[in-house]
C-alpha cells in the first residue's frame, strides 16, 4: 500500500505528533507509544520508507536530547546514551519492516490484515526489544558483570510491559484505520451515486 505524498506527509505528521507527546514522558502517565508509531509507520507509509524512517528516527533522537537537556543533564552523560543506545536504529527498522510486511498485500481492513497484524506484532516486539535492551544491557557499561542469565532475566521483566504498551497503541492505529476506511469507502460510494 503506497499513498499519495499529500496523504502520506499527513501520516507523517500524525505519527510524529503521537511521538512526540508520548515519548517526551517516557515514564509518565501516559506510556511511550513509539514502537507503535514505527510499526505503524512501516504500514501506513510502505513505499515512503526512504525519509519516513530516517525522520522519525532524528525525531525520536531530537526528543530525547530535549528531555535529556531539559532535565539539566549533558545528553551524552545520560544513564540511557551509551553504544547500547545505537541498537534503538535496528530495533525500530525491525518494527517498521513488521508493519510493512503486514500491508504488503493490501491495507484493505478484514481478516487476512487482522491475521497477519496479529502474526507480525508480537515478532516485532520481541525482536525490537531484544535488539534494544539487549544492546543496552551488554553495551552500555552500565551492568557490572553481564551474564546470559542476567541478561535473559532483564529481558523477560522488561518484555511483556513493552509489550503491552506496543499492542495497546497498535490497536488504537488499527481501529483509527479500519474506522478511515470505512469513512472513506462511504464517501467514495456517494460521490458516485
Amino acid at each position: 500500500m503506497r499513498l499519495p505524498l499529500r496523504p502520506a506527509l499527513a501520516v507523517f505528521a500524525f505519527l510524529a505528533l503521537v511521538m512526540v507527546a508520548t515519548r517526551a514522558h517516557h515514564f509518565g502517565a501516559v506510556p511511550d507509544a513509539s514502537w507503535a508509531v514505527f510499526f505503524a509507520a512501516g504500514a501506513w507509509l510502505a513505499g515512503h520508507q526512504r525519509w519516513a524512517f530516517p525522520a522519525l528516527m532524528a525525531l525520536a533522537v531530537l526528543v530525547d536530547g530535549w528531555v535529556i537537556t531539559a532535565a539539566g543533564i549533558d545528553f551524552w552523560q545520560h544513564y540511557c546514551i551509551s553504544p547500547g543506545y545505537w541498537f534503538l536504529l535496528p530495533a525500530h527498522a525491525a518494527l517498521a519492516a513488521a508493519g510493512q510486511w503486514v500491508t504488503a498485500r493490501g491495507g484493505e481492513p478484514g481478516w487476512r490484515l487482522l491475521g497477519r497484524l496479529a502474526l507480525a506484532l508480537p515478532v516485532a516486539v520481541v525482536l525490537c526489544h531484544a535488539l534494544a535492551q539487549g544492546g543496552f544491557y551488554w553495551f552500555s557499561g552500565h551492568v557490572a558483570d553481564p551474564s546470559l542469565a542476567g541478561w535473559w532475566k532483564n529481558f523477560s521483566d522488561w518484555l511483556p510491559a513493552y509489550a503491552q504498551v506496543a499492542a495497546i497503541y497498535t490497536g488504537l492505529f488499527a481501529l483509527l484505520h479500519a474506522a478511515t476506511a470505512l469513512w472513506l469507502r462511504q464517501r467514495q460510494t456517494a460521490a458516485l451515486a
